[in-house]
C-alpha cells in the first residue's frame, strides 16, 4: 500500500483517537490509539529511503516497544510503570539506529550539539523533581534516554544532512515535547489541553521518524 495512501489511514485514525478521547465513546480509545501505531509502523516497513537494514529494523522495534507502551498506558489500571519501560526500550532502538546509521564518532561539535539538550533535561528535572516521589528514579533515567535520542538524531543529521534524517530530527524533538507535556501534566500541575497535545506531538513524532526508515 503506498505510503501516502497510509499515512492518510494514519492520520484519519489519529484524529478519531483524539476525538473519542475528548467526547468518546471511551472504548474507541482502544482501538483508534493502538491502530495509529499500526499503521505507522506499517509505514516504516514500507518505506524506501536510503538507509541500512540495520536502521529499519531498529526503527521498527522501536514502534513495536512504543505500541506496547501505548497498550500499557491506555489499561485501566495504572501501568505506567510498565508504560514508561516500554517507552525507554523504544528510545534505546532509535539511539541505535540513529548512532550506528550515522556513525558513532564523537566530536567537539557533537558534543556541542548535546549542551540545549542538558540543560534543557536539567530544567525539566528541577521543575518536575518535588513531585516525582518515588517515581523520582525511573523520571530521571527516562530523562536521560529521551535527551540522548534527540542528540544522537540531531547529530546524524548534522553529520549526514540527508533528508531521512531530518525527519527523524524533527520526530525526535516533537517526542521530547510530548513527553515534556505528559510528565508536566502527571507530576507537575494538570491542564485541560494536556492530552490533546500530548497525543498529537506523540502521533507527528513517530510518523515522522517511520518516514525516515
Amino acid at each position: 500500500m503506498p505510503i501516502t495512501l497510509l499515512s492518510a489511514f494514519a492520520l484519519g485514525s489519529a484524529l478519531l483517537h483524539l476525538w473519542s478521547e475528548r467526547y468518546g465513546p471511551g472504548r474507541a480509545v482502544y482501538l483508534f490509539k493502538p491502530l495509529t501505531i499500526v499503521l505507522i509502523i506499517l509505514i516504516a516497513a514500507g518505506a524506501e529511503n536510503r538507509v541500512s537494514h540495520f536502521y529499519k529494523y531498529a526503527i521498527l522495534a522501536g514502534l513495536l516497544f512504543s505500541l506496547a507502551g501505548d497498550i500499557f498506558l491506555m489499561l485501566p489500571s495504572d501501568r505506567f510503570i510498565q508504560g514508561l519501560v516500554s517507552f525507554l526500550l523504544a528510545h534505546l532502538c532509535y539511539i541505535a539506529a540513529f548512532t550506528f546509521e550515522g556513525g558513532a564518532a564523537v566530536t567537539t561539535a557533537s558534543m556541542l550539539y548535546a549542551l540545549p539538550f542538558l540543560v534543557y533535561g536539567a530544567l525539566m528535572l528541577r521543575v518536575l523533581l518535588p513531585g516525582l516521589g518515588r517515581m523520582k528514579a525511573p523520571v530521571i533515567v527516562y530523562m536521560v534516554v529521551i535527551m540522548l535520542m534527540a542528540w544522537q538524531a540531531l547529530n546524524r543529521w548534522a553529520g549526514t544532512g540527508q533528508e531521512g534524517s531530518g525527519l527523524a530530527l524533527l520526530g525526535a524533538l516533537l517526542f521530547v515535547v510530548s513527553d515534556s507535556i505528559l510528565a508536566l501534566n502527571r507530576f507537575r500541575r494538570p491542564f485541560p489541553s494536556a492530552q490533546l497535545l500530548v497525543m498529537s506531538t506523540y502521533f507527528m513524532a513517530q510518523w515522522l521518524i517511520a518516514l525516515s526508515a
